[in-house]
């Protein structure tokens, strides 16, 4: 039998090559013609990003992860200047800032109050239109926003369907220049989020297809995007990739990685994709009891050869041999050290991303994850892991 379920995700996408030129277009359909673009500097000056927003309204945003303050300044400077549309241009932090500070601006109260669950998130005032310029987060098209909390050092959310954007459009050209760590990160955020689609307890058929062909692309594009990333195949692979990830996640949910890799980013004030990177084959290989044949799935999508108990650990394998291959960093090299762990462990305890997963997490599991993460060492190339 096949349980119920129901899903909708009505964000209009428009994927390839040149996808950005279509955004005058987009915005005229939207009948917008006082639309503010939200960006980072660098990504302003891409040519392709500047001839796009020519003439707008442009609020540079600051470099780094969102946090309150950041959307207060922003939801601030909406209500004097008030626009028709939000254009969100640029990886996640821009993304999950422009979601946020619509939410508040449409619903007129401080975003704290929708942090704390005080004030629902309302039917948005104006339209928003995503335009990524990495291939990880998948915030382009869900309904997500992320902040970080200086004082508590915890990463703190707001979800819900009415955030998503009306318009996405996901252009692989604009993620050429993303350097070397940049594009492992995001990749095996985007990995993580398309594994949660297959594993996690509140998924459904279509997280499940949506996440496997991610899988596929993800681990096609991410070696020879890493290696060279001028490589246009490669970046439009990743591209897909996160966008199908980004999508599963729309339909079901993040998992145990991003249950501690969201402690990590918030207590260390790492990267996202890093922090979930660091123990995502650590959490899959708690997990995979729980969930042998799905993760059999994954491993046939990442192209693991066949052989071996079926048991899910050809999927840990696989994960683990993308990390060697990337040289992505282990905990050591990060910064994150057994002083961290108890702290660590209880953070990662109250977030609802480890509700969701297939197995039910202890402490003790938590903190079995993180030593076995700690435990690589120094090189993932001299690892047993």
């Amino acid at each position: 039998m096949i349980d119920p379920f129901a899903f909708h995700l009505p964000v209009r996408i428009r994927f390839g090559e040149d996808a950005v030129a279509a955004l005058p277009d987009v915005l005229a359909e939207l009948g917008a013609d006082a639309a503010t673009v939200v960006v980072e500097a660098p990504v302003a000056e891409l040519p392709a990003v500047a001839s796009a927003i020519a003439g707008l309204d442009v609020y540079e945003k600051p470099p780094g992860e969102p946090t309150v303050a950041l959307v207060d300044a922003l939801v601030e400077r909406m209500d004097a200047r008030p626009p028709d549309a939000v254009v969100a241009i640029g990886g996640g932090s821009a993304l999950d800032l422009s979601k946020a500070a619509r939410a508040a601006h449409s619903q007129g109260a401080p975003f704290a109050r929708l942090l704390d669950g005080d004030v629902a998130v309302a039917e948005p005032r104006i339209p928003l239109v995503t335009v990524p310029t990495t291939s990880g987060t998948g915030s382009e098209v869900s309904g997500g926003a992320v902040v970080v909390d200086p004082a508590s050092g915890r990463k703190l959310g707001v979800a819900s369907p009415l955030m998503r954007a009306q318009h996405a459009l996901v252009d692989p050209l604009l993620t050429l220049g993303l350097p070397p760590e940049a594009t492992m990160q995001t990749g095996m955020d985007a990995l993580a989020q398309a594994i949660g689609g297959v594993i996690v307890r509140n998924g459904n058929p279509g997280s499940v297809a949506l996440g496997l062909e991610a899988c596929t692309h993800i681990a096609a594009g991410i070696g020879p995007a890493v290696a060279d990333g001028g490589d246009r195949a490669a970046r439009s692979r990743l591209s897909l990739g996160s966008l199908l990830a980004g999508l599963a996640m729309n339909l079901s949910d993040c998992g145990a990685d991003h249950a501690l890799g969201h402690a990590i980013g918030g207590r260390l004030g790492l990267a996202h994709g890093l922090s979930v990177g660091l123990v995502l084959a650590e959490t899959l290989d708690v997990d995979r009891a729980a969930c042998p044949a799905a993760l059999e799935r994954v491993a046939d999508a990442l192209g693991e050869p066949a052989g071996g108990p079926a048991d899910g650990s050809r999927a840990v394998r696989a994960v683990r041999r993308l990390l060697r291959a990337l040289e992505f960093p282990t905990c050591a090299q990060a910064g994150v050290g057994a002083g961290d762990v108890d702290a660590l462990v209880a953070i990662a305890l109250d977030d609802y991303c480890l509700t969701v997963s297939p197995h039910a997490w202890s402490a003790a599991d938590v903190r079995s994850a993180y030593d076995a993460a700690l435990a690589v060492g120094s090189s993932r190339s001299f690892s047993n892991g």
